[in-house]
């Protein structure tokens, strides 16, 4: 039988079945055997076959191609990438500009990855409810960056309800994947558009000591909502380290310096120090945003150095 994975703890599994039963279920251990460089062969959103034994342990055998998913470096597995989630329609970038502060920088690789596997991405700046009139004029000037690149913003407030009703109608019948930092509001915003309300999210405080958010979040599951779509809650991340793209294909997946890339005296140009090259030119200009393009040198630089962050 099929069905589709709808939370992740470890090597476990629940899977919930064509037929509409959840089952716990193991992947067959021939998976890692079949060069899967993934921290997890078997990620929330894959379609999977499922293969039960007449002690009744289920096992998950085969998993239905991708269309899509996020994928970052794994933190401790330089080597080994860690997909975020699979099959999903849209992803919703949570961003909060303090208590805890999300930069360009972390925005921007998402951002990044979400081109390159082809997955749309609204960036929700969440908690509008705390900031002060500078808060909210650095908010305006992050939306007016993104907006004129050509991606949809949204201001939120689970408090005061903010952009909530857009958010309900952007998420109704799509699987939707939330991200960012531990402490953005991830989890009160699912508790705000899930179906089950016996199943709460638990809500977690920001450390004091580094205005950083507290993991409350410990494994990916897809939650199912009251339009009858799924909010895939994750974990939150610290970093956000590109993988699996050369140097070459970077420019590609930042749209602004791609459309202009083609102006550039040479084809194979990086945009780093090359005589007449357009996109520097559009820099210094200010047609491209430095911190977009400060952005787009730390990605290739974590790349020559082999680094994560």
């Amino acid at each position: 039988m099929w069905g589709l994975v709808i939370r992740n703890t470890g090597n476990n599994y629940l899977v919930r079945t064509d037929e509409g039963t959840d089952m716990s279920c193991l992947a067959k251990g021939n998976f890692r055997l079949k060069g899967i460089r993934s921290t997890s062969p078997v990620v929330v959103g894959d379609r999977v076959k499922i293969d039960t034994n007449p002690d009744g342990t289920a096992y998950i055998t085969d998993i239905e191609d991708r269309k899509n998913y996020i994928v970052r470096r794994a933190s401790n597995l330089s080597k080994h990438s860690h997909i975020l989630a699979a099959n999903i329609d849209m992803a919703l970038l949570c961003v909060t500009v303090r208590l805890p502060e999300t930069t360009t920088v972390f925005i921007d690789r998402f951002l990044v990855t979400a081109e390159a596997y082809s997955v749309p991405v609204y960036l929700v700046f969440n908690k509008t409810d705390i900031y002060d009139n500078e808060d909210l004029e650095y908010v305006d000037g992050l939306i007016h960056l993104y907006s004129t690149i050509g991606y949809k913003c949204i201001k939120t407030s689970v408090i005061t309800g903010e952009g909530m009703d857009e958010v309900r109608e952007l998420v109704c019948g799509k699987n939707t994947l939330l991200a960012g930092h531990s402490g953005v509001g991830k989890s009160s915003m699912v508790n705000m558009l899930q179906r089950d309300t016996t199943t709460t999210r638990k809500v977690g405080k920001i450390s004091d000591y580094h205005s950083k958010g507290m993991h409350t979040t410990t494994f990916s599951e897809m939650i199912e909502l009251e339009n009858g779509g799924f909010v895939i809650d994750t974990p939150g991340i610290k970093g956000f380290g590109t993988i699996d793209m050369t140097t070459a294909e970077v420019s590609h997946y930042f749209p602004e310096i791609f459309r202009i890339s083609s102006k550039c005296k040479f084809y194979n140009c990086l945009h780093l120090n090359e005589p007449d090259c357009a996109v520097i030119k559009a820099v210094e200009n200010r047609y491209i945003s430095q911190s977009r393009y400060q952005s787009y040198l730390n990605i290739l630089e974590d790349m020559n150095e082999g680094k994560y962050r």
